[in-house]
């Protein structure tokens, strides 16, 4: 049998109606001559299912929670459950799209079934049309599965042409033969009935504290206090959630690299900087003597000490201080760039042209994992999550579709009611941001300022600005 790993169980545990547990992401398509609709959609995905088996199965408990659940075949799997139709009122706007995919993202996935849903909407304007993947972090581990979305997209308009799909699934074992094997295992495997104990043993540390935090809260309310603010990037999440996305251009970061020094992904960092700084000094609180804002960024590696992965790399954390205290823009990118150089120093890191070459649309996978490893380093005190995952530049194809931009769709952690994600594709870079609809009403607000840190960049690298000198070894000053 094949049994719940415990890290992802772990995604399955702590998941709860305000902090569901999947990712997601939006991708935009132009239909073309062939029309691209639901039917061709699910063909599609027929055709290609086979080659990540979990999405074609559910999880099935032990009685008695004697060991871990296991993954066995969904004998009335349906495909039709999983790839649903919606539409926009013609023409529908990028606003009503994203409102939409807001109220979706916010729902948990049904656990009786296969743990991913998609969306096929139409009705968009110009005629296009947008997939919403949606996948469990406990399906999606970069080693054993990959994400859907990897696998559906070609390099050219012409799809592959694969062998047909002959699966039918397994008989679901029995209550009888679940209690079997898993006495069986436990006596035969300790570290199996070790994986046991310790779901058991985090089973009753999470009721445990869900009890204190609601015996705090009615303390709370009774004696009239009001808990404690970590400021507006740190709070109690509702279960709702809203999508905001931006699209920028990749020549733009080029020029800016090319003007000041780094990498693509330190002027990313760097735009998101003057982004969160400018967005903070709009609220009342302004940014309160807040000078840095501790930010998860998970990088890919070669490292043979961590799990490896089927991408050819492994996902490290990384732990940057965004100096969003500081007034000048350039500055902040020389800053997030000396954060890096130790990083690139280890000679551990991996290009992103690599990355980008993987083959399919790797960015879903990689995001996948990033979301993973920002749950995993949830205790280390982080404030926000940015993951950044160049994908290829060249126009992929669904059904002959060509993708017209890619925008992730990062999930929430406790207490961390934003979070952010880029790809970059096909000339464009593209930034999807989660925020919590009641703690975060503005996030809007959010894009519009990253937007402008973009363009105050690119302004100060016009040939005719005077440059900042990059490291503290700035030229000598006449006398």
């Amino acid at each position: 049998m094949d049994r719940v790993r415990l890290r992802d169980l772990a995604f399955l545990a702590e998941e709860t109606p305000e902090a569901p547990q999947h990712n997601a992401t939006i991708e935009i398509f132009d239909p073309g001559d062939d029309q691209l609709d639901h039917a061709r959609l699910v063909e599609l995905i027929c055709d290609r299912i086979a080659f990540v088996p979990r999405y074609r199965q559910r999880l099935q408990s032990v009685p008695g929670h004697l060991a871990n659940p296991v993954w066995v075949d969904d004998e009335k799997f349906d495909v039709g459950f999983h790839v649903r139709r919606s539409a926009l009122p013609r023409p529908g706007t990028s606003a009503q799209l994203l409102e939409l995919v807001s109220r979706i993202v916010s729902r948990p996935l049904d656990r009786t079934r296969p743990l991913w849903e998609m969306y096929f909407v139409e009705g968009l304007e110009g005629g296009k049309v947008a997939l919403l993947y949606k996948t469990h972090q406990a399906l999606v581990d970069g080693v054993h599965t990959l994400d859907l979305g990897q696998l559906l997209l070609d390099p050219k308009p012409e799809p592959r042409e694969l062998d047909p799909d002959d699966w039918s699934p397994r008989r679901s074992p029995n209550p009888a033969q679940l209690l079997t094997h898993a006495v069986r295992e436990n006596l035969t495997d300790p570290a199996s009935l070790l994986d046991t104990v310790r779901t058991g043993s985090r089973a009753l540390a999470r009721t445990a504290d869900r009890r204190s935090q609601r015996a705090r809260s009615f303390m709370s309310a009774a004696t009239g206090r009001r808990p404690k603010s970590g400021g507006v990037l740190a709070g109690p999440l509702s279960q709702q959630r809203r999508i905001v996305a931006v699209q920028t251009q990749l020549v733009d970061y080029r020029r800016i690299r090319d003007a000041h020094g780094g990498t693509i992904n330190d002027v990313i960092l760097a735009t998101i900087t003057g982004a969160l700084r400018a967005w903070l000094m709009t609220r009342a609180e302004s940014l309160g003597g807040l000078r840095q804002v501790r930010a998860l960024v998970p990088v890919s590696v070669i490292d043979e000490e961590l799990e490896a992965t089927s991408l050819g790399s492994q996902i490290a954390p990384h732990f940057v201080d965004l100096p969003v205290g500081e007034p000048s823009a350039v500055v902040r990118l020389h800053q997030v760039s000396y954060s890096f150089q130790a990083h690139k120093d280890t000679g551990r890191s991996v290009a992103a042209n690599r990355i980008a070459g993987i083959a399919g649309f790797a960015p879903t996978t990689f995001h996948a994992i990033g979301s993973r490893l920002a749950a995993a380093e949830l205790r280390r005190g982080y404030q926000i999550s940015v993951t950044n995952v160049p994908g290829p530049q060249a126009p992929l194809y669904a059904a002959g579709a060509r993708m017209l931009a890619s925008y992730p769709v990062p999930p929430l952690l406790p207490g961390h009611p934003l979070a952010i994600g880029v790809t970059s594709y096909d000339g464009g870079v593209y930034y999807g941001i989660t925020a919590d609809r009641d703690w975060i009403p503005d996030a809007d607000l959010l894009g519009v300022c990253l937007r402008e840190a973009i363009d105050e960049l690119l302004d100060l690298s016009s040939a005719t600005r005077q440059r900042a000198p990059r490291g503290r070894r700035g030229p000598t000053p006449k006398r």
